[in-house]
């Protein structure tokens, strides 16, 4: 029986998803792209595995933080999130973890959903992930989501759920 990895046991932690939002902020008040981190860091971070971190997809461990904080000339305290009293399992929604299959989407026709596809491939675009089929949203651009869907913003996942475009990663065999 395969046990499982930090990553797979942290990845939905809400506290990984909070530091994620952190690192971030802290990356784009340094101006700087995923892909420049990288460049400038000779490797060391990079940019898919430190938007893996970002997103939550991934849990960083201390030394690399620790590392990170010093290439962003920051204290590590300052790649933590600031209140973590209210974590909990609802904060996973409220920090938009809710991943739309891009690829069924772009099968869809009617003007909302061209736009969406636009909306969601400009994103893609942004966070350079060219993977193209699955894209993870979060709790800011859901709003933007609900507006092209004519839905409340707390709706938008039943209703990408009701138009099956709520991805479901196959199960584990």
């Amino acid at each position: 029986m395969a046990h499982p990895t930090d990553d797979e046991l942290l990845k939905d932690s809400p506290f990984t998803l909070l530091v994620g939002e952190r690192l971030r902020r802290i990356r784009q008040q340094k101006r700087m792209s995923l892909s420049e981190v990288e460049a400038s860091s000779d490797s060391e971070f990079k940019a898919s595995v430190l938007g893996a971190y970002e997103r939550g997809e991934r849990a960083i461990s201390v030394p690399r933080l620790e590392r990170l904080a010093r290439f962003y000339g920051v204290s590590v305290e300052q790649l933590l999130p600031r209140d973590t009293n209210n974590v909990d399992s609802s904060t996973t929604m409220s920090t938009g973890k809710l991943r739309i299959d891009v690829a069924k989407l772009s099968t869809m026709p009617g003007p909302q959903f061209e736009m969406l596809e636009r909306f969601l491939r400009m994103i893609q675009v942004q966070r350079q992930d060219f993977n193209g089929k699955v894209i993870t949203v979060r709790a800011h651009d859901t709003r933007a989501i609900a507006v092209m869907l004519d839905v409340a913003v707390d709706a938008v996942g039943e209703k990408l759920g009701e138009l099956g475009l709520v991805f479901i990663p196959p199960a584990a065999t």
